[in-house]
């Protein structure tokens, strides 16, 4: 199905939104997994398949009240056909691949004609769906099926249609940038990177020399199975093989951001900061800044005290607005982690990790105007005891 041209028919878009199996076949339009009753009152379901008007590839009023139907002869609840709107059972192929079994009609009473494909196509929708549900009320036409993207102009390999569904696909695309970078694909970068890959940006590039070891598998988003426990398997190339299968931008660094490789990172439009350590912060940062480059840096501080925990989550932005408060207020520390058992120390967990890249992601969209930011805080924080958040650094 080509998805400009549904995006430039609201009608179609509807339909597509309302999760019925819309699909175009030549210079018709078809919905499929339709439901209806056979002969033996059971429930099979079919194909509505419609001419369909257009004019300079745009979308027009329906010309004719009628369509076919594919799949039988459709039936009422007790098994009778359905004569109040079959007119024809003559078996041909209007479309390729398509061998439709007869023809309905239902004109509308105000002798207009239907005023476009979705109430065209509904309406037999709801004629044949409400014998079905006599039988089985659960039935539906809205099955939600999968829809490939035909866009280029588009990362995914298949259709946002939950931007589509909710009508923010222009808001969507304030935050399509080129290219942006996530720097450490630990606890909460690895939270960044399933946030970040349901957006529209055109590359998201990973940068991390970290294999993924099983204390990963406890600190990352979904399950890992047993067997995905490969020894010597970077952190960024199994993030980068999942998230392809979404997005088709996500690009591994197998390789730690230093000061002889950090010129890459000034490609990028923004830069997602989760390393556990600072020692290298101090050089990235200023790399960055020098470059006008925004960027949000991530931090935690837990500790266990009485048996419990509790400690303090941080995202502290830097943008063209505001840069001072990183040195000036000590923001961010540049010290280096804590050596070989910092897992032993540096306690973290995935609530959390989550927790913090989600509050990272939010100002990300919020410095591109996806989100009111009526604030401009250049420093959030989390307090897990007093569940607190609290913003400071304002231009």
């Amino acid at each position: 199905m080509s998805q400009k041209l549904v995006d430039r028919s609201p009608s179609l878009k509807r339909l597509r939104d309302e999760g019925y199996d819309l699909r175009m076949l030549g210079n018709h339009v078809a919905v499929g997994s339709v439901p209806y009753v056979n002969a033996n009152r059971e429930i099979q379901r079919g194909v509505i398949l419609s001419t369909l008007e257009l004019a300079q590839n745009q979308v027009k009023k329906p010309d004719d009240h009628t369509v076919w139907f594919a799949g039988g002869v459709p039936c009422d609840k007790n098994g009778a056909s359905l004569n109040k709107i079959v007119i024809d059972t003559t078996v041909h192929t209007p479309v390729n691949d398509l061998t439709v079994h007869c023809r309905f009609s239902s004109k509308p009473t105000d002798g207009n004609g239907y005023p476009d494909y979705y109430a065209k196509l509904t309406t037999y929708i709801r004629i044949l769906t409400h014998e079905a549900q006599a039988i089985d009320s659960s039935v539906t036409a809205s099955v939600f099926p999968v829809v490939p993207s035909d866009n280029v102009d588009t990362p995914f390999k298949y259709f946002d249609t939950a931007s589509s569904r909710a009508g923010i696909d222009a808001i969507a695309t304030k935050i399509a940038l080129p290219r942006i970078a996530i720097v450490g694909l630990g606890g909460t970068g690895s939270y960044v990177l399933d946030l970040v890959a349901k957006t529209s940006v055109r590359e998201i590039h990973l940068f991390d020399d970290d294999e993924f070891s099983q204390h990963s598998a406890f600190r990352c988003p979904g399950a890992v199975g047993l067997e995905e426990l490969i020894s010597g398997l970077k952190k960024v190339d199994r993030y980068a093989t999942i998230y392809s299968k979404l997005h088709a931008g996500v690009i591994a660094h197998a390789y730690r951001i230093t000061p002889a490789n950090v010129q890459e990172l000034l490609a990028m439009q923004f830069v997602f900061l989760c390393l556990d350590g600072g020692e290298l912060k101090d050089t990235i940062m200023g790399e960055l800044e020098r470059a006008d480059i925004a960027f949000v840096d991530v931090g935690m501080g837990i500790i266990r005290e009485e048996g419990r925990l509790g400690g303090i989550l941080r995202v502290t932005s830097s943008t063209a607005r505001k840069r001072d408060h990183i040195r000036s207020k000590n923001r961010i520390s540049f010290a280096p982690a804590v050596g070989k058992n910092e897992y032993s120390t540096n306690i973290q967990v995935a609530e959390l990790n989550a927790l913090n890249a989600a509050l990272a992601v939010l100002k990300w969209k919020k410095m591109f105007g996806f989100y009111h930011d009526l604030k401009q805080e250049h420093h959030t924080t989390f307090v897990v005891e007093t569940n607190k958040l609290g913003n400071e650094d304002f231009p």
